[in-house]
């Protein structure tokens, strides 16, 4: 059975972690199919202040934009599945990818993303 922390317990964690140099995440691999549950990712919603105080403490995770990777990243506002209206809330989601050969080439010969 999967192991869970109690609140207690995952406050206890968090409180102790010490603040990382870098974010380490994982790249999905080139081309990888089916569902993407369970790899590194990052999802934030809420209020765009909210979403985008949280984004600026991430900066680090930019780098990982270059020939070899890159970021997907999906920002978009809440619609109400009942009315169709925007919400007035946000969802951003984050996740990184391996680029294919072709790409890393291009980028490599061209020069256009740096690492």
């Amino acid at each position: 059975m999967a192991e869970r922390l109690n609140k207690r317990d995952a406050l206890q964690h968090w409180a102790e972690l010490k603040p990382a140099e870098r974010i380490p995440i994982r790249a999905i691999p080139y081309k990888q199919t089916g569902s993407k549950y369970g790899t590194d990712g990052i999802r934030i919603d809420g209020t765009r202040q909210f979403i985008d105080s949280v984004l600026s403490r991430m900066r680090d995770l930019l780098v990982n934009e270059n020939g070899d990777t890159r970021l997907e990243l999906n920002y978009t506002e809440i619609t109400d599945r009942e009315t169709g209206h925007d919400t007035g809330n946000w969802v951003c989601y984050v996740r990184l990818h391996e680029r294919g050969r072709e790409a890393q080439a291009m980028n490599a010969l061209f020069g256009k993303v740096k690492k």
